[in-house]
């Protein structure tokens, strides 16, 4: 360990500069230095949560217009990737109660997008299936998750998004969150359950 990881930033008032002999300008600037380096040792958590809240609300809009809420559009999403699936395991993914899933099961059935099959292996479980419909309204989501992501990372580069998106996913593996599981579920409300 360097001895400037042990440094603690103390900011310098303009009269403690003063009464150090400093210029007012050089204590102003000090100040700021040190304020800097104070928003420098939070900018990565802070960027992430900023930039998180942006997108989610943004691809909520986007969902939103195909008249799905984001639960509804991950958990079709984790359906039609892998289908055959009991609620019970779904809700293990997710890390949700199985009761909060039951709500958003049951509104994508009703609308056609999925239907429960008996589990061949296991006659008391219901293995999840998209419908043709389904199938039809994952496309068109996962349309809007393309443009979504064009979007947001726009004023990037091919290299810089290939870049970003390793140390992403380096730091979520590092966290223990699950790939293409959004942590989200896990305080899934009753009310985002409809």
């Amino acid at each position: 360990m360097n001895d400037c990881q042990l440094c603690i930033m103390v900011p310098v008032t303009t009269t403690q500069a003063q009464s150090q002999g400093a210029q007012p300008e050089q204590a102003q600037s000090q100040e700021a230095q040190s304020q800097e380096a104070g928003r420098k040792r939070t900018d990565i958590a802070f960027l992430v949560a900023q930039l998180g809240a942006y997108a989610a609300d943004r691809f909520g809009e986007r969902t939103a217009a195909l008249d799905f809420t984001r639960p509804q559009a991950g958990l079709l999403r984790l359906i039609s990737r892998e289908p055959g699936q009991s609620q019970q395991a779904i809700a293990r993914r997710l890390g949700t109660p199985p009761s909060r899933l039951v709500a958003l099961v049951d509104g994508l059935e009703q609308r056609g997008l999925i239907e429960r099959r008996r589990n061949p292996g296991d006659r008391r479980n219901y293995a999840l299936h998209p419908t043709a419909a389904g199938e039809q309204a994952m496309a068109a989501l996962s349309q809007a998750s393309l443009e979504h992501e064009q979007a947001i990372s726009a004023p990037l580069t091919e290299a810089e998004r290939a870049q970003l998106s390793s140390l992403l996913g380096k730091l979520a593996a590092a966290h223990g969150l699950v790939p293409g599981i959004h942590p989200g579920y896990r305080n899934l409300s009753e009310k985002e359950a409809r």
